[in-house]
C-alpha cells in the first residue's frame, strides 16, 4: 500500500508530463481505485479540485471522454518523431510529379486523377535519380497528391490513335521547353456557339422564390440576334485568358485573328521581345491540322509579329485534354449557368467577368466582321508558308518561320 507522502511526489514528478485531460482522467482513475473518501484524498494531495476529478469520473463512466483515435494517438513533444519522407528528402514531390504528369490518365475537369505507371516502375525512377523510396511509398504519397488507384473506365473519345500517348508526351515536353525558356505557351479552340437571346441557359443559380427569369418555350434561332461564337486563347503560364466573340462562322481567319488580338491586348505586354510562341491546339475544327487555311493565316501572323510559331495539336478524340476546356471554357459556362444570353454585349460581359480563386483572369471583345467559309488556298500559296515539320508526327507538329 503506498503512503500518502509517496503518492504525492508520485502525483508530482508524473502529472506535469500529462496534458490536461489525461490528467484529469488519471485522478479520477487513482480517486475510484481507492474507493470511499478517495476523490478527497487525491485531490488534496495532487492539490487537484474535486470539480476536476468529478469531471474526469464522469468521462470515464460515459466513455465520452476520448475518441478511439484519440485513446491510441501518442504524446510527443513539439516536433518530434522521425521526419516525413518529403521533408528528408528535398523536392521529392515535385520529382514524383513530374515522372507521373506525362502518363496521368481521366478526366481533366475532375480533381481526382490516375496513372499508368505501376509503383515499382515509378520506384525505380525515383531511385534512378537517387531519391531512396520503396513502392508503398510512392502509393501514400500519390494518394497525398489526390491520385488512386482504380480499374478501367469508359471514358476514351474516338478510335485508338496511333502515337497517341507519344504525342501527349511530345505536347508536354514542348510545353515544359518552352516554358522554361519564358516563351509565351497558349492553348486554343472554340466554344460551342451559343443562340443569342431570351433562351434557357444550362444550370441553376439563387433567386428569389418564384422569381426565376422567364425564358421562351423554344429554342428557334433569332435571326436578328443569331448565335455568339466564342473562340479562345489561354495562356498557361499567365493563367490569362482572351475571348474574341464572333456573330458569324468558326474559320481558320477568326481563329488566327483571335490569336492576334490576344497578342496586341495582352500576349505583346506579357512577354517583351519573344521571339517564339507555342500553340497547343485540337486536331479539327478551324484550327484543324489538315487545314491549309490555318497554316496560312499563322504565316502571315508570323509575318507580322516577327514570332517562330510553333504548332502542337491534340490526337483526333482527344479535345478534352487541351488545357483551355478545363482552365478557361469550364469557368465561362459555371459563370453564366442559369443566365440567359439577351444580347451580345451580355455574352461579353459575362466572359470578361470570369475569374477563379487561383486567380484567372479573362479579358473578351466582340467580333463583327463577317468571315467567309469555304476559302480555298492554292498549292502555289501553300508553297510560300515557311512550314517545317517536326521530326515526330509532323502532320502534328510543326513550326511556321516568319
Amino acid at each position: 500500500m503506498e503512503t500518502d507522502i509517496t503518492l504525492q511526489k508520485k502525483y508530482n514528478m508524473f502529472l506535469p508530463y500529462l496534458d490536461e485531460q489525461t490528467a484529469r482522467l488519471y485522478l479520477a482513475s487513482e480517486a475510484l481505485s481507492m474507493g470511499r473518501g478517495g476523490k478527497q484524498k487525491v485531490a488534496d494531495l495532487a492539490r487537484a479540485s474535486r470539480v476536476r476529478i468529478d469531471k474526469g469520473i464522469r468521462e470515464l463512466s460515459s466513455g465520452a471522454g476520448a475518441t478511439e483515435a484519440e485513446r491510441r494517438k501518442k504524446i510527443r513533444k513539439q516536433g518530434g518523431g522521425r521526419k516525413r519522407l518529403e521533408e528528408q528528402q528535398e523536392g521529392l514531390s515535385e520529382t514524383l510529379g513530374s515522372i507521373v504528369s506525362p502518363h496521368t490518365l481521366g478526366d481533366p475537369m475532375k480533381p481526382l486523377l490516375w496513372t499508368s505507371k505501376s509503383l515499382r516502375n515509378i520506384a525505380k525512377e525515383l531511385k534512378d535519380k537517387g531519391y531512396r523510396i520503396g513502392h508503398v511509398t510512392v502509393g501514400e504519397l500519390l494518394k497525398s497528391l489526390n491520385y488512386s488507384l482504380q480499374g478501367n473506365k469508359k471514358t476514351r473519345e474516338g478510335g485508338d490513335v496511333a502515337d497517341r500517348n507519344e504525342q501527349f508526351e511530345h505536347i508536354n515536353e514542348a510545353t515544359l521547353s518552352f516554358m522554361e525558356n519564358k516563351a509565351p505557351v497558349i492553348s486554343v479552340d472554340c466554344k460551342k456557339k451559343e443562340l443569342i437571346g431570351n433562351f434557357k441557359n444550362a444550370g441553376r443559380e439563387w433567386f428569389p422564390k418564384g422569381a426565376a427569369p422567364d425564358v421562351k418555350v423554344y429554342d428557334f434561332i433569332d435571326k436578328d440576334l443569331g448565335k455568339a461564337v466564342p473562340y479562345g486563347v489561354y495562356d498557361m503560364a499567365q493563367n490569362r485568358g482572351w475571348v474574341s466573340v464572333g456573330i458569324s462562322k468558326d474559320t481558320a481567319e477568326f481563329a488566327v485573328n483571335t490569336i492576334r488580338s490576344w497578342w496586341r491586348q495582352m500576349g505583346e505586354e506579357c512577354y517583351p521581345g519573344a521571339r517564339r510562341l507555342l500553340i497547343t491546339a485540337d486536331g479539327g475544327g478551324s484550327n484543324s491540322s489538315r487545314s491549309r487555311l490555318w497554316k496560312k493565316e499563322l504565316q502571315s501572323f508570323a509575318t507580322e509579329t516577327g514570332i517562330e510559331i510553333s504548332v502542337c495539336h491534340f490526337p483526333p478524340g482527344t479535345s478534352k485534354w487541351n488545357k483551355i476546356e478545363h482552365r478557361l471554357f469550364s469557368f465561362i459556362s459555371k459563370n453564366w449557368r442559369a443566365k440567359p444570353l439577351e444580347s451580345l454585349e451580355v455574352v461579353v460581359s459575362l466572359i470578361a467577368n470570369t475569374t477563379t480563386q487561383k486567380g484567372l483572369s479573362v479579358k473578351a471583345k466582340a467580333d463583327k466582321r463577317q468571315y467567309e467559309k469555304g476559302l480555298k488556298v492554292t498549292d502555289e500559296q501553300l508553297k510560300n508558308i515557311k512550314l517545317t515539320p517536326s521530326e515526330f508526327k509532323g502532320n502534328w507538329n510543326y513550326t511556321i518561320s516568319p
